[in-house]
């Protein structure tokens, strides 16, 4: 698995993305689109819509957010790999969406590597282990020693397979000589309902789609599965307290079509890492539980490439398969 300590090497680069560009400038006159391939109050369409009433200023047009649902995101990837490349179509894309897909899907009628010019890595996202408030565990070692003694009596909400929460549990499973009845369900929001209504034991939940429940009582997060604990969250512990070496951390990131001109890539990683370092937009992305990062295009797709074998491995290990 990995994490932010060990992306260290890749993520000291970054902040080469605040280097002015030297390319020509870009300037859009009508307004952008943002593609997301889930449904609106996701983290991925969370994540969309704070990227972009953060860089519509600065682009000088307003960026319009846009949710075309289905095939695990593949509907909104494909469309924007059809469509021109003018600066005026993108994808907010996902780890799933950009890496697992390409592992899980045969017969996709694109490819994430080759159909997209790479823009901007945003952010990292990290899972809470979230119970329902009945349960009676309170630390991992807790839930591990139960879990020992009774295989596949707790039930597990993932949002599919291949989806993060899929692989955060799958790969606790794989760390921690556990077995949990894994229940899907269409989406992380619906998971986190049922988690909340006490049908289900437990989610590995982004923190975007938990942290009102937890925080609101509905949940108890008992750990996150960072590399740190988070200073939004610094009462509860990592995993890797419990059960070391555990982390587990997905991405988000924008993609525009492929050979789109460089100076149009360019003015959105420009202003996409702008926005990441403001102080306004760092805190509301860590309030959701994000890492945010902001990257130059050169950046991100060595990123992503670097992220292919490895997520296709986690494909391999959680046993992920699609109809």
């Amino acid at each position: 698995m990995f994490s932010r300590r060990s992306l260290a090497p890749l993520l000291a680069a970054f902040p080469s993305a605040l280097a002015a560009q030297t390319a020509p400038r870009w300037n859009p006159d009508r307004p952008i689109r943002f593609l997301v391939g889930f449904a609106a109050g996701g983290s991925t369409d969370t994540t969309a819509r704070v990227v972009a009433q953060a860089i519509s200023p600065g682009m000088g047009q307003q960026v319009l957010v846009e949710n075309r649902t289905g095939a695990a995101g593949n509907i909104a990837s494909e469309h924007v790999a059809r469509s021109a490349p003018d600066g005026y179509t993108l994808v907010v894309a996902s780890m799933g969406t950009h890496a697992t897909n390409a592992a899980l899907y045969r017969n996709m009628s694109f490819d994430v590597v080759r159909d997209f010019a790479a823009v901007s890595l945003v952010a990292l996202s990290s899972q809470l282990v979230a119970l329902h408030p009945a349960q009676p565990f309170r630390r991992v070692s807790e839930l591990i020693a139960f879990a020992r003694a009774n295989p596949g009596k707790l039930n597990c909400g993932i949002a599919g397979a291949g989806s993060s929460q899929h692989f955060a549990a799958a790969m606790f499973e794989h760390a921690a000589g556990v077995r949990f009845t894994q229940v899907s369900f269409r989406g992380g929001a619906p998971a986190m309902a049922e988690l909340a209504s006490g049908r289900i034991d437990l989610v590995f939940s982004p923190v975007v789609e938990a942290i009102e429940l937890v925080r609101g009582g509905q949940v108890r997060a008992i750990a996150i599965t960072r590399a740190e604990r988070s200073s939004q969250l610094p009462d509860i512990p990592t995993v890797a307290e419990d059960l070391p070496g555990y982390t587990f951390a997905s991405w988000l990131g924008i993609f525009a079509p492929a050979g789109t001109p460089t100076p149009i890539i360019n003015r959105f990683s420009t202003e996409i890492a702008a926005a990441m370092r403001r102080p306004e937009v760092r805190t509301r992305m860590e309030q959701l539980g994000y890492e945010p990062v902001g990257s130059t295009a050169e950046e991100f797709a060595t990123f992503q490439r670097a992220e292919m074998p490895r997520v296709a491995e986690m494909v391999r290990i959680s046993g992920a398969t699609v109809e």
